[in-house]
């Protein structure tokens, strides 16, 4: 006879906060390893030791849904809600790698999701200004960014294909959603000497893009690797 959901609920085992630092570390490992893995494609070898240290400073579990608190450190996306996923940790410090963030450095990351990679980011830059187009999943960021100490995020909702023209421009922007084409206003909020990392292109056929504006504006696009994302939700 089926068990009741609460019932099977009771079985599953706890999240054991005791092993949080092994996990963790477990997990650096697999970032380590996926990186030497697709070397030839990344064009790096080995990730910065500064990224390496905040993906193993921010704490994972509180980004994912409670339920999903167990896989919170596995090398892998993991679902968030409202059709959305928190991205696998190789790919969230992969793409934080490519921005070469300096200390003060100012941030757009469009697609906040729950936090975590505005929580990277912020780790590593002065400023980070993150954009949710879902009001829930914008919600849950802002408090659980505030439960753990990053309240000088900010974080509005709103259609981040527009990006955030009142604190523009940016040193560095980073999309956590795929649009087919990168939108031009994103493109414009990007600083002279600036990096900006997008997975882009159709559903089954995306790319990770580096693009690098130099300092007379000109722009220089770089395809890293194939990558799967949501898609960057554009109202009409």
């Amino acid at each position: 006879m089926p068990r009741a959901g609460g019932e099977v609920a009771a079985l599953m085992p706890e999240f054991d906060e005791s092993r949080v630092g092994a996990l963790r570390r477990e997990m650096i490992e697999q970032i380590r390893l996926h990186s030497t893995h697709v070397a030839g494609e990344t064009g790096r070898a080995t990730l910065s030791e500064a990224v390496l240290a905040a993906m193993a400073k921010v704490p994972r579990d509180a980004f994912v849904p409670a339920e999903l608190r167990l896989f919170a450190y596995l090398d892998t996306p993991l679902p968030i809600g409202s059709g959305k996923t928190i991205s696998q940790p190789f790919i969230v410090a992969l793409m934080t790698d490519l921005l070469e963030l300096q200390p003060q450095d100012r941030v757009l990351e469009v697609g906040t999701g729950l936090g975590y990679q505005a929580a990277i980011l912020a780790e590593l830059a002065d400023a980070v200004y993150s954009v949710e187009i879902i009001e829930e999943l914008a919600r849950s960021a802002q408090r659980r960014l505030d439960e753990h100490g990053y309240a000088g995020i900010a974080l509005k909702t709103g259609d981040g294909s527009r990006g955030w023209p009142e604190h523009a421009p940016f040193d560095k922007i980073l999309l956590a959603a795929a649009p087919e084409l990168i939108p031009t206003s994103l493109l414009n909020q990007l600083k002279p000497g600036g990096r900006m990392v997008v997975p882009a292109g159709l559903e089954d056929a995306q790319r990770l893009l580096l693009v690098e504006k130099n300092k007379a504006g000109q722009l220089h696009t770089q395809e890293i690797l194939p990558v799967r994302f949501s898609a960057l939700v554009v109202p009409h």
